[in-house]
């Protein structure tokens, strides 16, 4: 099959791109310099969270107003952190979607305020690329299968043809979806966020409790390990407060339901992603998306990424949320952009 080479020409000077995103309750906006040479360095990543109460999640509408009060607030400070003012912008890039409609909505008018105003280009980037193409810059990952797991997607990925192709995916719900869902269940805090705290909570639990694992060829489902951990919450054992129980106890703790299910569900995520390297034959797994920052996860992927002789590649909670948009935007328009619109 022949390449499709694109029409655009690699730039001679550098550019800025201003990426502003908003999918769902993180509002972020970063400003990114493109060397010519293809080197690319962040000059800001600001951002400002919607936190709600605990045992609440976000809602569309409430986000969309988070992100109205405080857009213009971000952008001022990202474009003062990167030391530039909107005239040195040459493009604007703003999440397209797939995400949450409001805040998405809200986001994208002002991009297109922005364009309209200081007469820049605007480039809608897709947000599930926008993740695979900001880790790949960062941990410089050649031709990874990708596993991107965040509160709405789970999908293994990996690249041919000029496109992402989807290997497996979750059948029912995400896996950040669920790790949210469990975290209001047990009161946990939102603040930074719900999979944070499972993660830290996790690390203080002892034993593991039975569960479902639902791997089916490819693709996971996670719908019913939820119900399933969920159901421990009202057992006579479940403890809400215990203190550090002694090894002869009968009793769960919050910490230890978070500690099974994290095993559990990465345990599947492992296992589905490890089989997509065996059909591609590749030695390189890339971790995106939000849930992508657990360092539990990162730890049994690379177990099994050593046993094959491989690696992993993963970025931290800096670089998940928000300011990829325009990293993407400009290394596809010095390389090979054939499906951007301009």
């Amino acid at each position: 099959m022949p390449v499709k080479r694109s029409p655009l020409t690699s730039s001679t000077k550098p550019l800025l791109a201003l990426g502003l995103e908003g999918s769902a309750n993180k509002l972020g906006i970063g400003v990114i310099q493109h060397l010519p040479n293809g080197e690319t360095h962040i000059l800001s990543n600001v951002r400002h969270t919607y936190i709600t109460p605990p045992g609440e999640g976000f809602l569309p509408r409430d986000t969309a107003q988070h992100h109205r009060n405080w857009i213009m607030s971000v952008l001022k400070d990202s474009l003062n952190a990167a030391g530039v003012n909107m005239h040195d912008i040459d493009c604007i890039c703003y999440t397209k979607g797939p995400g949450m409609g409001a805040p998405l909505q809200s986001v994208a008018l002002v991009s297109r305020t922005l364009a309209l105003l200081y007469k820049k280009p605007i480039i809608g980037v897709n947000h599930c690329v926008g993740h695979i193409e900001i880790a790949r810059v960062i941990t410089h990952a050649q031709n990874p299968v990708v596993l991107y797991v965040s509160g709405g997607n789970t999908q293994v990925i990996a690249y041919s043809r000029q496109r992402y192709r989807i290997f497996g995916e979750t059948l029912d719900i995400a896996v950040g979806n669920c790790l949210d869902r469990f975290a209001r269940v047990v009161n946990l805090s939102n603040d930074p966020s719900p999979g944070y705290n499972i993660e830290q909570l996790a690390k203080k639990g002892k034993r593991i409790v039975p569960l479902p694992y639902a791997t089916k060829g490819m693709d996971v489902s996670l719908g019913g390990i939820l119900t399933s951990v969920e159901a421990y919450t009202t057992d006579k054992r479940f403890r809400q407060s215990a203190e550090e129980p002694s090894v002869d106890e009968d009793i769960i703790t919050p910490a230890d339901l978070c500690f099974s299910l994290q095993e559990n569900v990465f345990a599947m995520l492992v296992e589905i992603t490890e089989r997509a390297m065996a059909h591609v034959r590749s030695k390189e797994v890339l971790i995106v998306g939000g849930v992508g920052c657990n360092e539990r996860l990162q730890q049994m992927m690379g177990v099994m990424a050593q046993e094959r002789g491989g690696s992993v590649f993963a970025t931290d909670e800096r670089y998940q949320y928000c300011s990829f948009y325009c990293i993407m935007l400009i290394e596809w328009i010095t390389d090979t952009v054939s499906t951007m619109e301009l």
